[in-house]
C-alpha cells in the first residue's frame, strides 16, 4: 500500500489556506496605518527639531571657538608687545651707556690722553 513517507508534504496545503479578502487587507493595512502614523510623525518632527537645535548649536559653538582664538591672539600680540618694550628698555639703556662712554672719552681726551 501507500505509505505515509509517499505523501508529499506541501499536499493539501493550497487548499488549506483560506480566500485572501483583498478589501479586509487594505482596511488592516489603513488600520495598521493609521495606528503608528501619528507617532512616526511625531518622532518626525522631534528629530528635525533637534536636528535644527543641533545646527545652532553647532554654530555657537563655532563662534565660542572662534572668540577664544581671538582671546589667544590677543594674549599673543601682548606678549609680543611686553617683549618688544622689553627690547626697548634695553636698547635705551645701551644707547644712555654708549652715550657716558663717550662722555667719559671725550672728556680723557679734553685732559690730553689719547685713547
Amino acid at each position: 500500500g501507500v505509505g505515509l513517507s509517499d505523501a508529499s508534504p506541501d499536499e493539501g496545503v493550497v487548499e488549506d489556506l483560506p480566500l485572501i479578502d483583498e478589501k479586509a487587507v487594505e482596511q488592516l493595512t489603513q488600520g495598521l496605518i493609521s495606528h503608528y502614523l501619528p507617532d512616526l510623525q511625531r518622532s518626525k518632527s522631534a528629530l528635525q527639531e533637534l536636528t535644527q537645535n543641533q545646527v545652532v548649536l553647532l554654530e555657537t559653538l563655532e563662534q565660542e571657538i572662534s572668540k577664544f582664538k581671538e582671546c589667544n591672539s590677543i594674549l599673543d600680540i601682548n606678549a609680543l608687545f611686553s617683549e618688544a618694550k622689553h627690547y626697548h628698555n634695553k636698547l635705551v639703556n645701551i644707547r644712555n651707556e654708549m652715550m657716558m662712554l663717550h662722555e667719559k672719552t671725550s672728556k680723557l681726551k679734553v685732559s690730553g690722553i689719547n685713547i
